[in-house]
């Protein structure tokens, strides 16, 4: 008997020590705060509006179509696939909440980004270059709202973009 009470001491003061330990590391681990998504819909969408409406002043001004151009006619198209993207995102989050017609009105709004996206991602990937004016002409009025003052954007935003649309899939059209 007196083996097992020598034994259940230092037992009972390892349990302690643990105990001790155990309270001081909760007392060091900080809290956890709520996880604030920074890239919501809205922002992304305002994002990518000011990337296409600089883009659009800049292909303007160019006199022929160039790998430049190519660049940024398919950083356009990408633009407007993820404002498309978003648009799912944010009408599942009204009609979550029970606001059908909010989302019906805000799709409305925003459905030619598909088409856009197709046509122009079509134009591109056939090398029609000559549809590109008309079809820049019809996004114009889409981003007349947008304020440039000057430009934001440096080259990276659309430098390479061709390349990767060209390694993506087709859009398929919408139509």
């Amino acid at each position: 008997m007196c083996q097992v009470a020598n034994y259940e001491a230092p037992l009972a003061q390892l349990m302690n020590a643990l105990k001790m330990s155990m309270r001081s590391e909760q007392a060091t681990i900080p809290s956890m705060s709520r996880v604030i998504n920074t890239n919501n819909p809205n922002k992304l969408r305002n994002k990518n509006r000011r990337l296409i409406a600089e883009l659009l002043r800049r292909m303007s001004s160019k006199p022929e179509v160039d790998a430049e151009v190519r660049d940024m006619a398919a950083a356009v198209v990408l633009a407007l696939r993820e404002i498309d993207d978003g648009l799912t995102v944010t009408m599942a989050a009204w009609e979550k909440r029970g606001y059908w017609m909010k989302a019906e009105k805000f799709y409305q709004e925003w459905s030619w980004t598909k088409e856009s996206a197709a046509n122009l991602d079509d134009v591109i990937r056939h090398e029609a270059w000559d549809l590109l004016p008309n079809l820049l002409l019809d996004l114009f009025p889409r981003f007349a709202d947008v304020q440039i003052a000057k430009y934001t954007r440096k080259e990276d935003a659309w430098k390479g973009k061709h390349a990767e649309l060209m390694e993506m899939e087709p859009m398929a059209l919408p139509y």
